[in-house]
């Protein structure tokens, strides 16, 4: 999986996002695209990618936000 990539991605949606004039909403928005149109495995790579300075650094403030708010809801659940 192509970490940039997904990064890249992720910082196309909070730019989308990051035109509304309620920040929370945004927030909550970011979060809510990626849960529902991201398969679990982007967003397992992604929210690795927090762990990772490098990685996150290359994340926009508003999405390194709000994936790190949002992590537990966007953690795919564990197949059994």
């Amino acid at each position: 999986m192509n970490v940039e990539h997904l990064i890249e991605m992720a910082n196309q949606i909070g730019e989308f996002f990051a035109s509304m004039p309620d920040r929370e909403e945004a927030l909550a928005g970011i979060a809510d695209h990626i849960r529902r149109f991201w398969e679990p495995r982007m967003r397992r790579a992604i929210l690795a990618s927090l762990d990772d300075p490098a990685a996150s650094e290359a994340m926009s403030p508003i999405v390194r936000e709000a994936l790190t708010r949002s992590r537990e809801a966007l953690m795919p659940l564990a197949v059994s």
